[in-house]
């Protein structure tokens, strides 16, 4: 057995021909993880090639497959619920910095689907708890400074990070830039917290990336997508920096304390 990789570098506008050069390749099955952008350029690129995906928007609302039990078509994989949560980082971001009035957002435009999806989870978590969202940009790692010049400029009380942003580099560059501005912040992946950030909730990945597996064996062992039924996570990780609290004066609450699946101390 063979593997093909591809990899856009953190270039969503690269998706659709790396897709249709895996097509090309007349491989068995396609493997797209993290992706909500790539799940789609694989879903424009073939109808007959099985596809597992592991992306972050709900895949029936935005036309992935047709429903959650019965998926159709060739596609079935995982939805993380990283824009499903989105709601939950932003309240969870106020309980430690409850004075909070204003949010920043960080998001990425050149995954507009997604992005769409967390800002509208986000933008209902902030109206349920009177807050304004402010949001910013950024698609590639040059434009962090600027997006964080912004969020400084705004007088942003804290900052929501999308994970469609931390995946475009390594996270050691927006952790540095938060602490830089004394910005508190909230992640998705949990690699932002070994290199200092603040505090991060998700999806545990490596569940997921073990279901992605068993679904790409059981294709290849001849059964269809169409009878997979999309998985949805069960697991969630809330992981908090205490060092990093203290440097940015804050205390963590009691209920946050126990409701961590880690504190790093």
């Amino acid at each position: 057995m063979a593997l093909e990789y591809r990899w856009a570098q953190g270039r969503n506008d690269q998706l659709p021909m790396l897709a249709a050069e895996l097509v090309g390749r007349q491989v068995s099955v396609i493997v797209v993880l993290e992706s909500t952008q790539g799940a789609l350029a694989a879903k424009t690129a073939t109808q007959t090639i099985p596809i597992v995906f592991m992306q972050a928007a709900d895949p029936v609302r935005i036309g992935l497959v047709d429903q959650f039990n019965r998926p159709g078509r060739n596609l079935t994989g995982i939805n993380l619920m990283l824009a499903e949560v989105a709601g939950k980082r932003l309240e969870l971001l106020l309980e430690l910095v409850p004075a909070a009035r204003s949010i920043a957002y960080l998001g990425n435009p050149t995954n507009p689907v997604f992005a769409e999806s967390e800002t509208r989870e986000l933008q209902a978590a902030a109206r349920a708890h009177a807050v304004r969202l402010l949001s910013m940009n950024a698609s590639r790692p040059s434009e962090f400074e600027t997006a964080f010049a912004d969020v400084v400029q705004q007088r942003a009380d804290a900052l929501v990070v999308s994970s469609a942003v931390s995946l475009l580099t390594d996270p050691d560059q927006i952790v540095a830039l938060a602490a830089r501005h004394a910005v508190p912040a909230i992640y998705a992946w949990r690699p932002s917290m070994a290199v200092g950030g603040l505090m991060s909730y998700a999806t545990s990945l490596p569940h997921a990336w073990r279901q992605a597996g068993v679904y790409t064996g059981r294709i290849l062992r001849g059964e269809k997508p169409a009878d997979l039924p999309v998985l949805q996570p069960t697991k969630f990780e809330l992981v908090i920096n205490l060092k990093t609290a203290k440097a940015l004066g804050l205390a963590i609450p009691q209920t946050l304390h126990v409701a961590a699946d880690e504190v790093i101390e």
